[in-house]
């Protein structure tokens, strides 16, 4: 059975079927729910933590 997956920068729950899965060269595995949090986390290497529509925004 799939499991549930959880989004690596936003902290949101990703549906079965949905979303993309990113293996990093040292073997770390992110997930991400859309192209939106793929961008901001590999590409414009943002902090989830002070970006507001995260669930991380505000936690130290």
């Amino acid at each position: 059975m799939p499991r549930k997956s959880i989004c690596s920068f936003c902290g949101f729950d990703i549906p079965i079927g949905r979303g993309l899965m990113f293996v990093r060269r040292d073997g770390s595995i992110l997930h991400f729910c859309c192209k939106k949090c793929r961008k901001s986390m590999l590409e414009q290497k943002k902090n989830p933590r002070k970006t507001r529509w995260t669930k991380f925004y505000g936690q130290e």
